[in-house]
């Protein structure tokens, strides 16, 4: 009884620790970053549920900076990687070498820079696939091996890796397996006239104020599985798995809309990502439970990676985005499921 009790408390320190420290993120984030409110919101979702992302946006839009902010606000060791046609799986991972010791020569194995808690994996479709796949499958055992040993990665262990929307000559795109590893697709847009004014001004101006960390890498673990605790009613755990479902062409009960445009349709990996993000998403807005509402708002984010267009809906100035839009104005909400069920 008295472990259930400390448990409980610890749990309640945990979340008053969050949404304590919720208006200074936004306040250390404002020292270096100009708007982005949605973008920021997204990228701390993942990082509380332990998520990956996948950052599309043009070159210049602070994505960098952005990660790496949030990186030294948690303590997290950052490490970003410049992903080239050259680069080599061995570069990202680490190696073997043979180093002379007193008892004479054993190979030795030297870390590569993934060894870190937050990868800004930048430009990460520059790279052919063998080296996208070594990074990839780090990112689900969390792990490397070299010579059939496995080394652990440290713990929180984040990737967020960036695309860019412009060069696609001399690119080699994710498949879609590939892509369905990441929890978000985040799109980071041109800022407003003022905001890019307020950016101008304040980088010309004075150096920025360094960051100030007030979190660590053990509350990040401990927030994530605060976030797993988060009542969700199974109502709204089914209008997910249908949203995720109503994506895939040629199924029973799929929009027509859907079976004219899409070749591809998201995955069950898919419903988990807005169930777990729409659990983090009440978390971080104070709320004792996630909603219909959640799930709708990480949508586009879950799902516009996950959803292949084919070549009429791109003849016919069909998006992702807009079939992501259909799909929720067709997809039926669940009413009264804003409350989760008592236990």
């Amino acid at each position: 009884m008295h472990k259930v009790i400390d448990s409980y408390e610890t749990e309640k320190q945990t979340v008053e620790h969050l949404l304590g420290g919720r208006s200074k993120i936004s306040t250390e984030l404002s020292k270096v970053i100009v708007g982005q409110k949605a973008v920021i919101e997204e990228l701390l979702i993942a990082l509380f549920a332990g998520g990956h992302c996948l950052i599309t946006g043009a070159p210049g839009l602070a994505k960098t900076l952005l990660i790496k902010s949030i990186a030294q606000i948690f303590h997290l060791k950052f490490q970003r990687i410049q992903f080239t046609p050259d680069l080599m799986p061995a570069d990202i991972t680490g190696t073997e070498i043979l180093e002379e010791t007193g008892e004479g020569r054993r190979m030795v194995f030297v870390r590569g820079p993934i060894f870190a808690n937050m990868i800004l994996a930048d430009e990460i479709n520059r790279t052919p696939p063998k080296t996208q796949a070594a990074l990839l499958e780090a990112m689900q055992e969390h792990q490397v091996t070299a010579s059939g040993v496995r080394h652990p990665l440290p713990e929180p262990f984040f990737v967020l890796a960036t695309q860019n929307p412009i060069e696609m000559e001399g690119t080699y795109p994710l498949p879609e397996a590939q892509l369905d590893r990441f929890m978000f697709n985040v799109v980071i847009d041109y800022l407003p006239e003022d905001d890019e004014v307020a950016v101008v001004v304040q980088t010309t101006a004075r150096q920025p104020e360094p960051i100030i960390p007030f979190f660590s890498d053990q509350d990040v673990l401990r927030f994530h599985e605060i976030v797993r605790k988060v009542p969700i009613a199974e109502e709204v755990v089914r209008y997910a798995v249908r949203l995720a479902a109503a994506s895939r062409p040629r199924q029973k009960g799929t929009p027509d809309f859907i079976n004219e445009w899409v070749s591809w349709g998201a995955g069950l990996r898919a419903a988990q990502y807005l169930v777990l993000g729409a659990k983090a998403r009440a978390l971080l807005q104070n709320r004792s439970h996630a909603t219909v509402e959640d799930i709708q708002k990480l949508a586009h984010s879950a799902l516009r990676h996950r959803i292949l267009i084919n070549y009429r809906a791109e003849a016919e100035g069909i998006t992702v985005e807009s079939v992501v839009d259909r799909l929720l104005e067709s997809v039926p909400g669940v009413r009264g499921a804003s409350v989760a069920k008592a236990k």
